[in-house]
């Protein structure tokens, strides 16, 4: 289950290294047997920043939700919550980032995870 969560979903068949260099990549085949073997219709999560805020995969198997609009202040990206009813019916805020008048983000040194 860590793998499902923590690693990337790609359109690979089986398990693949990721590029990254840290976890793995996984296909719908794997989602679609977790969800079956574990009597579920959804694996939310929400490691990986995705520029729409979320992205259903694999048949809505699988769905990421980023929270964090415009991710350290440089990724430009917007943001999501997933809220899912009572009869299981999915619905996404979607949101842009909003910077305060007077309350400018200071500038800090790039660190080597965006260059």
């Amino acid at each position: 289950m860590c793998d499902l969560l923590w690693s990337d979903p790609e359109d690979v068949q089986g398990w693949a290294i990721s590029p990254r260099g840290a976890g793995f990549l996984f296909g719908n085949n794997e989602v679609q047997q977790f969800l079956h073997r574990n009597d579920v219709s959804l694996i939310a999560r929400a490691h990986q920043l995705v520029m729409e805020g979320y992205k259903e995969m694999f048949d809505g198997g699988l769905v990421t939700v980023w929270s964090a609009p415009n991710y350290c202040y440089r990724c430009g990206n917007i943001a999501s919550v997933l809220t899912i009813t009572d009869d299981l019916e999915r619905h996404y805020k979607v949101f842009e980032a909003v910077t305060p008048e007077n309350d400018t983000p200071t500038k800090r040194p790039q660190t080597d995870y965006f260059i």
